[in-house]
Parts: structure tokens; C-alpha cells; sequence
């Protein structure tokens, strides 16, 4: 947009008011990258748009995986401006890393593990026990050197002397999620996935049991020391503390941390 010389000067200025308002939106708006545990994929899509929503011109790009690879990636370099995570191992390893920016660390959200079958399964499971069924011969959970899930799974079995049982009939996931699409198509005869899994592939799993486990379920969130959008990160974890972001959670199964 140009002035031409023949312009009033009220749409003179009018114009130039138009062009200095444009340039202050785009030196404001952010691209912020975060990168979240797989079981908060639906919930975290809601939380973008609303956030995009309410700061115009923001654009929230996401990224989900096993929590572990997560931090990998933002270790190896991966321009990421939030991580949250599935356990608090996960993100310990990454505050050890130093990749944290100081005082950001928050615990945003809780779960609960759960064993689930395919909605067609006739082996009449009732309780972890019953793994040990000689018609049980493949159960999913994550992998325990690499996904939450699998951490707190393996460690509940292992609470209740049934590891040794169940370990060989392990199927390894790569996530939470890749664990639940296994149940849901019937590849397996049960897995370990979060609570609020379960809603997202309701006509294909039941519930079997909730897994106690000695550590509570909670997620925490952070803001990453080398993110390319710092105040823009700070900003989106904000969002998902305040009441509009754990409503949003709370809509998808998610607890209060």
C-alpha cells in the first residue's frame, strides 16, 4: 500500500496509520512450536485453535511423540519452544540436559493407567492377574526405556509379581498411541494405555481395569532455554494453566495435576 501524492491528507494518514497497525501485528506474532506427549493430541489440537483464537496472528505448531524422543529431539537442537510431558522422568532428563528455561516447570495435568482389550475380545479379562491366561499372548504396553506408559506399567506389574509373566508376551509401542491402535485393531489381546485413551478409540476397546500405581500420573509443562519464540512459549504455557486450557483438558479426561 502506497500514498499517492493526489491522496487527502486525512487518507494519508489513514493509510500510513493502516501500514504502521500491520507491521506491529506481524513483528508480534509468533510461530510457536511445541512439543507435546502423545496421549495430549487431541486435547492440545483444542488448545492451539483456542489459543490462535484469542492471540491473533500466533500460529501454534505441535508436535507429538513418545515424551523420551521428545527430548531427544530438543536435545539434538530441535527448535521447540514448550515440551510437555507424560511423566516427570522424562522432563527431569531434560532439566538435567539444561534445556529448560528456569522457573517454568509446572505440573498441568493428571491420568491414570488403565488396561484395556479390543471391544471384540472373548477372553473375559477382569484384572491384571489375568494376563497370565494361557490365552493371553500379546499385551502392548510402551516401551519402558522410552515411553511413560511403559514405565508405569511395567512398575505396576512388577508391584504385583506379575512381570516375569507378562514380559514375554510384551509387544513394544513406540507411544501411547501406537499401544492403543494395536488394542483397537485386535492385534493384540490387551494393553496399557492412559485413561483418557480410552474415549478416543471407544467403539474399538473396552476398559478392563484402572492400574494403581505407586506414582501418581501428573504431566508437567516447560518453556525451552533455546526456543526461537521464548515469550510466545511462556505465553502458551499460561494458556494451558489458566481455566480455559484446563477446561479443555478437563473436557478430554485429564485430571487436575
Amino acid at each position: 500500500m502506497s500514498c499517492s501524492p493526489s491522496a487527502t491528507p486525512f487518507r494519508r494518514r489513514l493509510m500510513l496509520a493502516l501500514l504502521l497497525s500491520a507491521g506491529a501485528v506481524s513483528a508480534q506474532a509468533a510461530d510457536i512450536t511445541v512439543s507435546a506427549a502423545a496421549s495430549l493430541s487431541n486435547a492440545f489440537k483444542e488448545i492451539a485453535q483456542a489459543y490462535e483464537k484469542e492471540h491473533a496472528g500466533d500460529k501454534v505448531l505441535l508436535n507429538f511423540a513418545a515424551s523420551d524422543a521428545l527430548v531427544q529431539q530438543i536435545g539434538k537442537g530441535a527448535p521447540v519452544d514448550v515440551f510437555a510431558s507424560a511423566d516427570q522422568q522424562a522432563m527431569d532428563k531434560a532439566e538435567g540436559m539444561k534445556l529448560l528455561q528456569p522457573g517454568t516447570r509446572k505440573n498441568f495435568v493428571s491420568n491414570s493407567v488403565v488396561l484395556i482389550a479390543p471391544l471384540s475380545s472373548t477372553l473375559g479379562l477382569k484384572s491384571l492377574a489375568d494376563l497370565q491366561q494361557a490365552g493371553v499372548t500379546r499385551v502392548t504396553l510402551g516401551n519402558p526405556a522410552s515411553v511413560p506408559i511403559g514405565r508405569y506399567a511395567k512398575h505396576a506389574l512388577e508391584q504385583a509379581k506379575l512381570w516375569a509373566a507378562v514380559e514375554p508376551k510384551a509387544i513394544y509401542g513406540t507411544s501411547v498411541r501406537q499401544s492403543l491402535d494395536y488394542v483397537a485393531r485386535g492385534e493384540v489381546d490387551a494393553g496399557f494405555v492412559y485413561a483418557t485413551d480410552v474415549a478416543v478409540q471407544k467403539d474399538k476397546v473396552k476398559l478392563v481395569v484402572t492400574v494403581p500405581t505407586e506414582t501418581p500420573v501428573t504431566y508437567p509443562i516447560a518453556a525451552i532455554a533455546s526456543g526461537p519464540q521464548q515469550a510466545g512459549g511462556r505465553q502458551f504455557i499460561a494458556f494451558v494453566l489458566a481455566p480455559a486450557g484446563q477446561a479443555i483438558l478437563g473436557k478430554y479426561g485429564f485430571g487436575r495435576p
